[in-house]
């Protein structure tokens, strides 16, 4: 067996039955214990992430960046390849009902990350920089019982895997050898020493760096989506019913050939929108852990507003645009970002294709810098303090030549090694989420009537 059968075949093993009823199941058991009721603070979330409301100990709270920046390094990891590619390898992979259940996904993803992020707040502590974190790892070290503390370890050791940002690099690289002649490994050496000086400013450069990167990338693909949704208005409502028909009657992938279960369109929907908002997987936490708050409900409703943002609407409209564009001969010419690239081509001409261009290098690059970020933090919570691995400068180095391996290597070989090492990071952080989710729960109602019921009486 080669390399990429060997994960093809670990694929289809880790995201089997066990972790997507673990996924699912534990999302729907935090919505029954919410009772949805976190919902009633979305709009609360979003006066936290303007900076209009303020807790009375804010300034004084432990943190490095602000909510906003906060979510932005959230996003910066889950609006991006998984937005413009992911849809089309959904759509390609599980066919246009795929989408439906990457709704699903994102809807019970946006309770289980407020759940997640809340958790990484209430139980962060320093790292051997001395900076605060948050995340999974502190989250069982600190709350669980020791016999379970090797779920840290597991988790850490398995975000190694799923928060290198191989895959991005190989879309961006994918994308400029194929439209621009520029050769895969120059794309990887350039993004390379990108990632080595931004890591090295720490997190406040990385947050820097994606609180601007964000704004722009999302301005300017949804900025054209909408303009090809408009183009194609005429189509829209029958790419809604095809998705709803879809989602449930187990076809195949977008053409039909050969039949698809509906368990395999439900499994590609769930896994895509996983990759897509990051929801249940335990790398969002992370990125929170950092924000300065008194009060960890609040980063937890700040959070919530990601999986929205990132699947309910990117990834909603890059399948309008998608489909309403192509034919299923169309689809099924092409695989990942050149079919999103064709779809772009069709209604702007070549320019379509130098506007998704320059909507994929933002997008590429923020991703691979969030992501950097978690993988830090996993690197840092096993070798930290540890002669010469616990230095910025190895990370740096080792998180740059995975980028540059990435750049070079298959791209279904990227897709399955992200999609292992995110089944694998799910599964410690779930554990830790269902098991303390009373505790969150209880913050929550404590929250709720200080602020969120106070402000809407």
């Amino acid at each position: 067996m080669n390399f990429s059968a060997f994960l093809a075949e670990a694929v289809e093993i880790v995201w089997g039955l066990p972790l997507i009823i673990l996924l699912l199941g534990g999302g729907i058991y935090l919505v029954a214990i919410s009772r949805l009721k976190t919902l009633a603070g979305f709009f609360h979330a979003f006066r936290l992430i303007s900076g209009k409301f303020h807790h009375k100990n804010d300034n004084e709270s432990k943190g490095q960046i602000s909510h906003f920046k906060a979510l932005t390094n959230a996003l910066s990891s889950t609006v991006g390849m998984g937005n413009v590619a992911g849809v089309a390898v959904a759509i390609s992979q599980g066919g246009p009902g795929a989408i439906f259940w990457m709704w699903v996904g994102a809807l019970i993803g946006m309770n289980t990350k407020f759940f997640e992020c809340t958790l990484a707040v209430m139980y962060r502590r320093n790292d051997h920089h001395g900076e605060i974190q948050g995340g999974p790892m502190y989250t069982i070290i600190e709350a669980l019982p020791k016999y379970m503390h090797f779920l840290a370890y597991f988790f850490a050791g398995a975000g190694l895997i799923g928060s290198l940002g191989v895959f991005n690099t190989n879309q961006m690289a994918t994308f400029m050898a194929s439209n621009y002649s520029i050769p895969t490994h120059i794309t990887g050496i350039l993004a390379a020493v990108l990632l080595v000086y931004i890591l090295m400013g720490g997190v406040k450069r990385i947050g820097e760096a994606t609180s601007k990167l964000v704004p722009a990338m999302c301005t300017l693909y949804i900025g054209c989506a909408l303009v090809i949704i408009i183009m194609n208005f005429g189509n829209v409502a029958d790419v809604f019913a095809l998705i709803f028909k879809e989602a449930f009657a187990g076809r195949a992938a977008v053409g039909g050939v050969s039949g698809l279960a509906v368990i395999h369109i439900f499994k590609t929907g769930i896994k895509r929108a996983t990759y897509s908002n990051e929801a249940g997987v335990g790398s969002a936490p992370m990125a929170h852990g950092n924000a300065k708050t008194s009060e960890p409900v609040a980063e937890g409703l700040v959070a919530m507003v990601g999986p929205f943002i990132d699947t309910i609407i990117v990834c909603t409209m890059t399948s309008i645009v998608i489909l309403s564009s192509l034919s299923p001969a169309e689809l099924q010419e092409s695989n990942g970002v050149l079919i999103t690239q064709m779809a772009f081509m069709k209604n702007f001409g070549m320019a379509g294709s130098h506007l998704l261009g320059i909507s994929i290098i933002l997008f590429a690059l923020s991703t691979v810098i969030g992501s950097a970020n978690y993988c830090e933090k996993c690197w840092d919570f096993l070798f930290g303090g540890v002669p010469i691995m616990g230095a910025r400068l190895t990370f740096a180095l080792f998180y740059a030549s995975t980028v540059l391996l990435g750049a070079v290597s298959a791209p279904t070989d990227m897709v399955n090694a992200m999609d292992i090492g995110f089944a694998l990071m799910a599964i410690p952080n779930m554990i830790a989420t269902i098991a303390l989710a009373p505790k969150v729960k209880h913050k929550f109602d404590e929250y709720y009537e200080k602020y969120i019921r106070k402000s809407a009486a």
